[in-house]
């Protein structure tokens, strides 16, 4: 490793969605009323079979294959293959702590170039700087639900002269909570010239329409698919995720699992056995409720922030908005976000942090603020829910929006 990229990784600050999350707590501590709609942890607990399948595998103490547990891969294998129709056998899914580290273990185990359309997620750039692989951006519209035209992928690809290329999609998307409703055109474009896809589907499981589509329904030779518990399970803290890998880049796949053979070894053992249950048992009632409830808030955030003040795209999947502030008042979106958050108590993160240039006054706000516990246990019906539903369970995304709503008449 060069010197300049060692200088490269070491100037990488820490992951903004975990350091807004620490910034709210400690703002908290001091009295301050925040609403926080900066760090996108699910909140809703994690179903009860399924902690009970991790209670019962609390006393399992031995190292698992590195792959991961045969039953886990064989469960996540059969739920892909209901998803997607595509056969991701078991020999070719390795099970991570979150899929944020097995998009890690790719950067570093690819030796290319990353192409990322912003938005795209804090880390993505990150772990490529990590992996010493060279980002090239794609800037994207809101007309076209903030993702790229097959038309920009493919100028972007020649543009780089027949490189090795991934090129990573993210739908639903964080930070935008829009889907892509361009997959098929974006993997013709991906075949034509045999770059590989990384398909991020950790929110997929979260779409409003209940239409779980995939790119690699059009492309599976050369897409790779990361998931986890993380959101539509509620279990971040248990840090598990897979990768599945098609045949065709198999070679990959073994550096992924030497790389993490050196680097955590293998995933802890009761979680993993719980993951079974999640992934084997029927959770779609489950999934239904959350689902209806986040599209419910989503919805309201969206038609009580929209105005000639404030841009902003309906939801469509995850927990997130990408609310435009048109204004030359500030100079940054981070200097917003800081106004904000001084002025309100609203804490969002700027699309700096996504891939916008500075100057573009859009922010991420994530619309969780409530309990789940709660608001699952209540009696709701699978419509639209109502306001004065939104308004009893959860009162912080109400009052934090009438804040945030009052202040961007000023601008």
């Amino acid at each position: 490793m060069s010197n300049l990229t060692k200088k490269n990784i070491l100037n990488l600050k820490q992951s903004s969605t975990l350091v807004i999350n620490e910034k709210c707590k400690k703002l908290i501590a001091k009295g301050k009323k925040v609403y926080q709609f900066g760090f996108g942890q699910s909140p809703f607990p994690v179903p009860e079979k399924i902690v009970t399948a991790l209670k019962d595998n609390a006393h399992r103490k031995e190292y698992l294959p590195i792959q991961g547990l045969n039953e886990l891969r064989d469960s996540i294998s059969n739920y892909l293959k209901k998803k997607t129709s595509i056969n991701y056998p078991k020999e070719n899914i390795v099970i991570t702590p979150g899929s944020k580290e097995a998009m890690l273990l790719l950067h570093v185990a690819f030796n290319g170039e990353i192409i990322l359309s912003a938005p795209s997620w804090v880390s993505y750039e990150p772990q490529a700087i990590i992996g010493r692989n060279k980002v090239h951006w794609i800037q994207t519209t809101r007309e076209n639900n903030w993702f790229p035209t097959a038309k920009q992928l493919e100028k972007k690809i020649r543009s780089l002269k027949k490189k090795n290329l991934i090129f990573i999609l993210n739908s639903p998307n964080n930070p935008s909570g829009t889907i892509c409703q361009n997959l098929k055109e974006l993997a013709e474009v991906a075949k034509k010239y045999k770059i590989i896809i990384l398909s991020d589907e950790i929110y997929t499981d979260l779409t409003f329409c209940n239409k779980y589509e995939s790119i690699s329904q059009y492309y599976p030779e050369k897409t790779f698919i990361s998931g986890g518990l993380s959101k539509w399970c509620g279990a971040g803290g248990w840090r598990v995720g897979f990768f599945a890998v098609p045949d065709k880049l198999s070679g990959l796949l073994e550096n992924i699992k030497t790389l993490a053979s050196e680097s955590y070894s293998t995933v802890n053992s009761p979680a993993q056995f719980a993951a079974v249950e999640a992934y084997r048992g029927d959770y779609s009632e489950y999934k239904s409720k959350t689902v209806n409830i986040l599209r419910s808030v989503g919805n309201y955030v969206y038609n009580n922030l929209k105005s000639n003040k404030v841009l902003i795209n309906a939801p469509q999947g995850a927990f997130y908005l990408m609310p435009e502030f048109p204004n030359k008042k500030y100079k940054s979106s981070t200097e917003l976000c800081e106004t904000i958050l001084d002025e309100t108590g609203v804490a969002m993160l700027p699309a700096s942090d996504f891939g916008f240039k500075p100057k573009k006054m859009l922010t991420r706000l994530c619309y969780i603020d409530f309990d789940g516990t709660k608001f699952l246990n209540a009696d709701i019906n699978g419509k639209l829910l109502d306001n004065k539903i939104i308004e009893k369970y959860a009162p912080n995304v109400v009052e934090g929006i009438q804040k945030l709503s009052n202040w961007a008449k000023n601008l």
